[in-house]
């Protein structure tokens, strides 16, 4: 298919083909939820911890004595049923990720750039390059262009001009294509590819 291509001040810059297997298919939501979730799982540090009882700061003396009080039997404050005593089955750390076949993974990518396609939410750039490093001009010429929060996805590297002047914008984020993935990619309102990273992409996904 044909998607026209503009430059960074709105200007024209002819057309670029798209391949049918990558920006065309229906997207699944099936396939973008399990990729997402494998992501963010995967991202998620696991750090949290709790105390256990062998790990609380009281003393380790029976409170009183076993039989004749007419109250339950307790060994030290330590325990679960107490305030400040320990958690019982509370998190540890460990890791949240799962496997996820490669093939799910190229699938949910190829799916998640054909639900942009299909929303309308897909610009095709001529190059994302900038003269100088400047994050006035660029958040300018982004504003023109009614680029909300936008996600541009270079080639095998991002112009280095560009990135700095797009570092301070908090509603711009740039990657080259090998850090493309789903989750970013769903959750900004416009993606932006230039023409290299529509090719280094196709060759990626097929």
């Amino acid at each position: 298919m044909k998607a026209d291509a503009i430059k960074l001040d709105g200007g024209k810059a002819g057309s670029v083909d798209l391949s049918d297997e990558i920006f065309g298919l229906e997207p699944r939501a099936d396939i973008l939820h399990r990729v997402v979730r494998w992501q963010r799982n995967k991202a998620q540090a696991g750090t949290h911890k709790v105390k256990t009882r062998s790990e609380t700061s009281y003393s380790k003396k029976k409170i009183y004595r076993q039989k004749g009080t007419g109250g339950a039997r307790h060994g030290d404050r330590n325990a679960p049923i107490f305030r400040k005593g320990g958690i019982y089955k509370g998190p540890t750390p460990r890791s949240h990720g799962h496997d996820l076949p490669k093939k799910i993974r190229k699938l949910g990518l190829r799916h998640a750039l054909s639900a942009k396609k299909a929303a309308g939410e897909l610009v095709i750039l001529d190059a994302a390059e900038v003269k100088e490093p400047k994050t006035a001009a660029l958040a300018k010429q982004v504003g023109q262009l009614g680029w909300k929060r936008a996600l541009v996805i270079d080639g095998a590297a991002v112009n280095e001009n560009f990135a700095r002047a797009a570092r301070n914008i908090d509603t711009l984020d740039v990657l080259p294509s090998q850090g493309a993935n789903v989750y970013d990619i769903l959750r900004s309102d416009t993606l932006v590819l230039t023409k290299a990273g529509v090719e280094a992409l196709e060759a990626r996904l097929k």
